[in-house]
């Protein structure tokens, strides 16, 4: 009888090895793991990333997976890549900054295999929730640590308010989730659910909060009043519009004198930009300024296909002049903007293809619904921050975009198959 039950019991965990809903159940809880992981860890963003291509590869039917290629939300991420694959080919960099330069960009072929599964998979909310739940519970580790610095994670340089990573990756995590809440309580309101609307506005008050009183990165605070526009132009009548910017004003007006933080925060920008123009003395305003300068310049001597992937530090450390202490001094490789960074290295070539995506994939969340509003939040976010940082390339915003579209654009290409279009007939922005 032993032997029997032990046969059955193989044969069963054999049947459930090679079930594809089990692999598609798993790769589902590993995606999971990805949003869990993602406000806390870059070692664990990667490790699970690695194992949910494992998880994924059961399930892929090659034959329809290559025809998904073909479509432009799929089709120009992977477009970028090799473009940056081939501009190794004229770069005159070090190998190996040519490779480190290639990599940001890798991790941008995870969005075809996120849409091809999340329209078969059921199970994307899970994402979305999990990522939520992640940035609730780092919101209460920064109240924390800003009453008891002692427990946060950070070596060298407290960070106020900051448990790990830093104050830039943390503001764009808690302004996405705050904006993306807002839809939620708006339809809860409608729907008389007054109690869900109140949890869910304490969730999203409370990452507003923690912005203004604890710490806020200024690309926050620059594009968190751009994604509330957008929420308040599609969702609200222009009546409440105007009555909801004039409150906004007041109110905003009144968290500035009361938060020293927040304060602190808007008059750097004034400061900075004195210091730069007056002494020439590197302040992070003055350096995006001079880094932007020079990267047109930059741009101008290569403006087809640019000066090759991973040019960038070693064009700065040629056009580097002066004392060590001026900004016209620094070298970098990253000009803090997704639009230059790109133009460097690949010219118009590269920047018309990374505007494409942006477009393409901001038509893909046209309409109504959940999942649409998080998909077009994750994409002007990104979009707008990079006018400031490299974001797209950047490790913690990158995969913020990478999953937030990946997950969010499988499901709006699932209901639109389920609505009645063929999977192999959806396009971009094709509405039913």
């Amino acid at each position: 009888m032993s032997a029997t039950r032990i046969t059955q019991s193989a044969s069963q965990a054999h049947l459930a090895w090679r079930d594809p809903e089990t692999w598609t159940r798993t790769a589902d809880i590993v995606a999971v793991l990805i949003a869990l992981s993602l406000p806390w860890s870059t070692s664990l963003v990667g490790i699970f990333a690695v194992v949910w291509l494992v998880a994924l590869a059961p399930t892929l039917d090659f034959k329809r997976f290559l025809q998904s290629l073909s479509r432009p939300i799929c089709a120009l991420p992977i477009a970028l890549f090799l473009l940056a694959l081939g501009g190794t080919l004229w770069s005159d960099a070090p190998w190996s900054a040519r490779s480190y330069a290639l990599s940001p960009v890798t991790k941008l072929l995870m969005l075809p295999l996120l849409f091809y599964h999340f329209e078969r998979s059921s199970r994307g909310m899970w994402v979305f929730v999990a990522f939520l739940i992640s940035c609730a519970l780092l919101m209460v580790m920064s109240w924390l640590v800003m009453i008891y610095p002692d427990l946060t994670l950070k070596r060298g340089g407290v960070e106020r308010g900051i448990f790990v990573k830093n104050y830039i990756d943390q503001s764009q995590e808690f302004a996405l989730c705050a904006v993306v809440l807002a839809y939620p309580v708006f339809k809860l309101l409608g729907d008389r659910k007054i109690w869900q609307a109140l949890l869910l506005s304490a969730i999203a008050v409370s990452f507003v909060a923690n912005m203004v009183f604890v710490i806020v990165s200024r690309t926050a605070l620059v594009t968190l009043p751009i994604m509330l526009a957008m929420f308040a132009l599609l969702h609200l009548r222009w009546r409440t519009v105007i009555v909801l910017f004039v409150a906004t004003a007041l109110l905003g007006g009144l968290v500035w004198m009361a938060s020293p933080q927040l304060q602190a925060t808007t008059e750097r920008f004034a400061s900075d930009y004195r210091l730069y123009m007056d002494v020439n003395q590197p302040t992070s305003l003055g350096l995006r300024l001079e880094f932007w300068k020079k990267s047109l310049r930059f741009f101008v001597e290569a403006p087809i296909v640019g000066r090759g992937t991973g040019s960038t530090r070693g064009l700065f450390e040629a056009a580097a002049s002066g004392p060590a202490a001026l900004a016209q001094s620094q070298v970098i490789g990253n000009p803090h903007n997704q639009t230059l960074n790109v133009a460097v290295q690949w010219g118009a070539v590269g920047v018309i293809v990374l505007y494409a995506i942006w477009v393409v994939h901001l038509l893909l969340f046209r309409g109504e619904g959940l999942v649409a509003w998080i998909g077009l939040m994750v994409v002007l976010q990104n979009f707008f921050s990079s006018l400031f940082n490299s974001h797209l390339f950047d490790f913690h915003e990158g995969w913020m975009y990478v999953l937030g579209v990946g997950v969010a654009g499988g499901m709006a290409l699932r209901t639109r198959s389920r609505a009645g279009t063929p999977t192999s007939q959806v396009k971009v922005g094709q509405d039913r």
